[in-house]
């Protein structure tokens, strides 16, 4: 429980925890370093290491490396039951409970569980929910799920809230890595109202004054990643995280 007290009590002093994704088959050696290095002047709070598909990255070697540059925590955010590794704070345990696909509802995991509990990572179980975002996501298309309509935030909040009778620590509302629309503020705080558990919001957010609607709608962690694979946005990171801490006064 040491990582997922880490995030309650950063959303607790904070108003809210941000958290940028790493993909192994995106970032080199050279940039990683310098990334995490900007990440953590900039006030990002810890960081998600995977992706829906690998091709060129290794990933327990990309793992071992942020850990041996941060001392933020580095959690596993899988793909798949292949990325795990020992080296990582903690992973999010993630059933894809918009879909109807039982592979990634309970079938991976019952290969993931030993693999968990052997490295002793800290489970973080997380009902995951794709949402409609313009296009067909990497996620949506290799879990085989279908999304939640963009415009139903009323089936996003009834499946977050069986999510949350089921057990889940935290719902993820994912619009996919390069979506070309952002979860709908109006689906966050249909989410946010009814759930009890901190409710994570990542894709398709482009600017920190998006990144600012997600929280005032009850959002209680935002993921950034794909938009700053683009060296040329590094520079909005700190306005990012001044975006979504609600609660630290913004300094000059």
């Amino acid at each position: 429980m040491k990582i997922y007290n880490y995030l309650l009590n950063t959303v607790s002093q904070k108003g809210a925890a941000y958290l940028v994704l790493l993909d192994p088959d995106k970032l080199t050696d050279n940039d990683l370093s310098r990334f995490i290095t900007h990440c953590e002047h900039s006030g990002v709070d810890g960081f998600l290491v995977g992706g829906s598909l690998m091709i060129n990255g290794n990933f327990d070697d990309f793992l071992s490396k942020v850990k041996s540059i941060t001392t933020l925590p580095v959690i596993i955010f899988p793909g798949s039951e292949n990325q795990i590794c020992q080296s990582a704070d903690a992973i999010l345990f993630i059933s894809v409970v918009s879909g109807r696909n039982a592979e990634h509802l309970i079938g991976k995991h019952v290969l993931a569980a030993p693999l968990i509990r052997k490295y002793n990572l800290e489970p973080i179980s997380t009902g995951y929910i794709i949402v409609e975002s313009g296009s067909i996501t990497t996620a949506e298309y290799m879990s085989g799920s279908f999304p939640v309509p963009k415009n139903k935030p009323e089936i996003a909040a009834a499946t977050a809230l069986a999510a949350e009778y089921l057990g889940m620590k935290l719902i993820y509302l994912e619009a996919g890595s390069g979506a070309d629309n952002p979860v709908s503020n109006e689906m966050v705080k249909a989410v946010s109202s009814i759930c009890s558990v901190p409710v994570i919001v990542g894709g398709g957010i482009r600017s920190p004054q998006i990144a600012r609607e997600k929280i005032k709608s009850g959002a209680k962690i935002l993921v950034t990643g794909n938009y700053l694979e683009d060296e040329n946005n590094w520079s909005l990171i700190k306005e990012f995280a001044n975006a979504v801490h609600v609660k630290i006064p913004i300094t000059v």
